[in-house]
């Protein structure tokens, strides 16, 4: 067995298309609209579907909000610099909701950035 995608619901598909592959760099790797449904989804990552976890992106086309709730986390991702993942984000229009830097209790430098619905985005710098 392995993990094959986690699926996030999103208010805005466009805006959400946008950060994951224009603010944390994820390839659209596939979308398909189910009219009948009323819904899309759509599939975004860093590598193949065959090869990588992936995120899905579901957008519910009558559903104008979600309520978050308290039980989900976050999604975390590898990146070789925090602080400088944190820069580049921001300079690309993302929202970092806490600043790189050790974590409590530890040493592992951590970041996290906020997507367009309020998902947090973990950054864990390697090594």
């Amino acid at each position: 067995m392995r993990i094959l995608h986690t699926m996030l619901r999103v208010v805005n598909l466009d805006r959400s298309l946008a950060f994951y592959t224009e603010v944390l760099g994820m390839r659209m790797l596939r979308r398909n609209d189910y009219p009948e449904g009323r819904f899309t989804l759509a599939f975004v990552g860093y590598g193949s579907e065959a090869d990588s976890a992936v995120i899905e992106l579901t957008h519910n086309w009558d559903t104008k909000s979600y309520e978050l709730g308290n039980a989900f986390g976050h999604v975390a991702l590898a990146v070789d610099d925090a602080y400088a993942a944190c820069a580049a984000i921001r300079e690309r229009g993302g929202k970092v909701v806490r600043e790189a830097g050790p974590m409590k209790h530890g040493n592992t430098v951590i970041s996290f950035v906020e997507d367009p619905d309020g998902y947090k985005i973990e950054l864990i710098q390697r090594g």
